[in-house]
């Protein structure tokens, strides 16, 4: 028995029925898509950035790209342009940073990393996170960064400088937004001398790409330094080994066992 799609037809009943579906499923992916991937959320529906999490880029050996240094592996860079827009004076101390970066780079003396380094530095940081506040604790020197994300502002009066600067956090959908300030100008931008003053001044956008994924983007201004703002961007991914944890990094102060704390 031939069968003859051209002279076959359903009837107008199972013909509404199989269209309605169709336009319902439609409708399912459209709402599923615009709601965007489907990430952990705090109880007050925010997404929740709770984890450990580390980069896999070779941002912090150096932000530009570059090619394999005896201290360092190739890397593409995650600047946007590739270059870092350097005011002339402050490329000449930036090049001189770089030839002495053997012994100049501050974390080399155990210093805090400061932002936006904290966040690509080649070790694990964790994210702790409450309504009012986003913790961030690195593994390097185990220090503890604060995001307030309660609606209070940065401190005013006299010049503030933190090693960490001050961070104040809020939401734009599901993007969380962070504007730090309050530098000093003691720490480095990664390992190959890129550097700033106590003028410093970040953005960064936090944002899932998927549960085990942040994009994480930056906005980098320095009027003492830098000739406009830039902007660079990595990705951090979740640690989901079995009893993973953050093991602290004293590793540049081992030589100082020996004397504290001080003997009786």
């Amino acid at each position: 028995m031939k069968f003859d799609l051209k002279q076959t037809s359903l009837p107008s009943s199972t013909a509404t029925a199989v269209a309605a579906g169709l336009l319902a499923l439609s409708l399912a992916t459209a709402a599923a898509a615009a709601a965007g991937p489907k990430v952990p959320r705090s109880a007050d529906g925010k997404p929740d950035f709770s984890g450990i999490w580390q980069t896999t880029s070779a941002a912090d050996y150096d932000l530009e790209p570059h090619s394999a240094r005896k201290d360092a592996p190739p890397g593409p860079g995650v600047v946007e342009g590739n270059a870092i827009p350097y005011l002339p004076k402050a490329l000449a101390q930036k090049q001189k940073n770089f030839e002495t970066r053997e012994t100049a780079d501050p974390r080399l003396k155990g210093w805090s990393l400061s932002v936006p380094r904290q966040v690509y530095y080649p070790e694990p940081f964790q994210i702790l996170q409450r309504p009012r506040d986003v913790t961030i604790v690195s593994q390097f020197g185990y220090s503890v960064r604060t995001i307030h994300t309660n609606g209070t502002n940065h401190p005013t009066g006299d010049t503030h400088e933190f090693w960490l600067g001050d961070s104040r956090g809020h939401w734009e959908g599901d993007t969380l937004v962070v504007d730090v300030t309050d530098f000093n100008d003691e720490t480095w931008l990664d390992r190959a001398g890129n550097y700033h003053s106590d003028a410093l001044h970040v953005v960064e956008r936090w944002q899932f790409l998927d549960a085990n994924t942040i994009e994480y983007k930056a906005t980098v201004e320095d009027p003492k330094v830098f000739s406009r703002p830039w902007n660079l961007d990595v990705i951090l991914y979740r640690h989901r080994e079995k009893n993973f944890q953050l093991i602290e990094d004293y590793r540049y102060t081992v030589d100082w066992e020996p004397y504290y704390p001080p003997k009786p």
